[in-house]
């Protein structure tokens, strides 16, 4: 308890504290979300023909949830965690952080406000209209300048590699987020792009490219490259490997953007660019994900019992699958293929909820018990909500995969006579059992969610009963 008093005095954990609990609650939101506009695709019906329950409306709500809110609140969480603890010293500003807190959930609850009504600018993973955005960005500099002035005030002199993933995600998203969001207001609900047509388009995916690229990439690798040698009780495997990781993966990911328009009228170059730069960014993904596995190196036997550990390593597996197949997917003639349908989808969520979801809730595990001083509720909950994650993931994936090459080639199948062999309506009919099998592979994934929020609340439950967090508080106050 000396220690747990120790740690209170020397680092900000509180608000840390109330970062990972509403991640974890905003997943089973956002997952909630996705299961239930999934089902509607399957079962169209379940819409009750209310708008504000349609596909159209909840869709842009759960990436929002997922995303931001999860997503979101996960970085916080782990950045500000782990830079105390990379760097010796408290945060710079407890009132800064919990301002960050704060007004990150004053986003997301306008979000739940104005996106099932319509509320949009009906831009990718940028709906949000033009007050919340500067909201957004108002926040976000908070979190930057937070983690930027911590790092300043540093007692060693080196800045370990996952702050420099952390730095790169919290740079990049600000100047893109503002670019993207240039509009003109009309009124308080409505406003319209200060680009138009194709130049639109172009800076909507080299944001929207980057916001998977910076945010759900840099951002989680800040993560893995932190959390799993931790976990592990290994040094990251090479150091050198994770700096030419990060300088790679840095100055590769902003030229992807055009990759999402093959076959628009975006100048031909430009795809052809952006298909390039994709094929070399798996060299630099792989060696991450590389990096990532073989800390495990002479610790292998860790993965029979550690069950956090298996998170963490489980979704490098996923994101060295996903970085091979994004790059695929640029590739045109493979596009040509997979444009417009649905394995783009099951590419998305390959990411998401294999990489993303998995690295970030290893991380929340390994803080469980740390922020606490108590050992989590049930260490065989988080077993059986492994895989509960990894079956439901896969179900889904391969669902969208097989429905998305299926999908491909009946669009462009031809009979004799040079005419289309199959309806767009035949199409979406040989659709429906691989979107019954979605819904049931996010209900899966979503159960598991579930069962990690119980084990999170036992967990905290048991720390007061035990008296940890408060004595540990209270013996800090005392010492100082």
């Amino acid at each position: 308890m000396m220690e747990a008093a120790a740690l209170e005095r020397k680092y900000d954990l509180g608000v840390i504290r109330w970062f990972s609990v509403m991640a974890v609650v905003y997943l089973v939101v956002g997952a909630s979300a996705g299961v239930y506009i999934a089902s509607e695709l399957a079962w169209p019906a379940l819409n009750f023909d209310l708008s504000a329950i349609t596909f159209g409306r909840l869709r842009p709500l759960h990436t929002n949830a997922v995303i931001f809110a999860f997503g979101g609140c996960t970085l916080m969480a782990t950045g500000l965690y782990s830079v105390q603890r990379t760097c010796g010293v408290s945060l710079w500003s407890s009132k800064m952080a919990w301002f960050t807190f704060s007004g990150w959930n004053v986003i997301i609850v306008l979000a739940v406000l104005t996106l099932p009504f319509g509320i949009t600018q009906s831009k990718e993973y940028a709906e949000l209209e033009w007050p919340i955005d500067i909201l957004i960005a108002v926040v976000w500099l908070s979190f930057l300048l937070n983690f930027v002035m911590t790092i300043a005030i540093r007692k060693s002199s080196h800045i370990y590699v996952s702050n420099w993933f952390f730095l790169a995600m919290l740079v990049m998203i600000t100047y893109l987020h503002v670019v993207n969001s240039l509009v003109v207001p009309v009124h308080l609900f409505k406003s319209y792009s200060i680009f138009s047509g194709v130049q639109d388009a172009m800076v909507q995916w080299w944001w929207g490219h980057n916001a998977v690229g910076f945010y759900l990439t840099a951002g989680f690798l800040g993560i893995m490259y932190y959390f799993v040698p931790k976990q592990a009780e290994r040094p990251v495997y090479s150091y050198r490997l994770s700096v030419l990781h990060f300088w790679a993966l840095t100055f590769g990911y902003v030229w992807l953007g055009a990759h999402h328009l093959q076959y628009t009228a975006l100048p031909d170059w430009t795809g052809s660019l952006g298909a390039a730069v994709s094929i070399a960014m798996i060299i630099p993904s792989w060696g991450g994900a590389i990096n990532g596995v073989m800390t495990l190196s002479g610790a292998w036997d860790k993965l029979r019992t550690d069950y956090v550990l298996r998170f963490l390593i489980m979704s490098l597996a996923f994101y060295a699958m996903s970085t091979f197949e994004g790059p695929l997917m640029a590739i045109k003639t493979v596009n040509s293929l997979s444009h417009y349908t649905d394995w783009t989808i099951g590419h998305v969520h390959s990411g998401a909820l294999g990489w993303v979801a998995l690295v970030g809730l290893g991380a929340i595990y390994h803080l469980l018990g740390r922020l606490w001083y108590t050992d989590i509720y049930s260490p065989a909950l988080v077993n059986v909500h492994f895989w509960l994650a990894t079956i439901g993931a896969v179900i889904y994936i391969v669902a969208m995969w097989v429905s998305g090459i299926m999908q491909g080639l009946m669009w462009r199948a031809y009979d004799e006579f040079g005419t289309l062999a199959y309806t767009f309506a035949e199409s979406v009919e040989a659709m429906h059992p691989y979107y019954a099998m979605r819904a049931i592979g996010g209900f899966i994934f979503l159960l598991g969610v579930i069962v990690m929020l119980y084990n999170v609340a036992m967990t905290i439950h048991k720390s007061a009963r035990e008296g940890s967090l408060l004595t540990a508080r209270a013996q800090a106050i005392a010492d100082a």
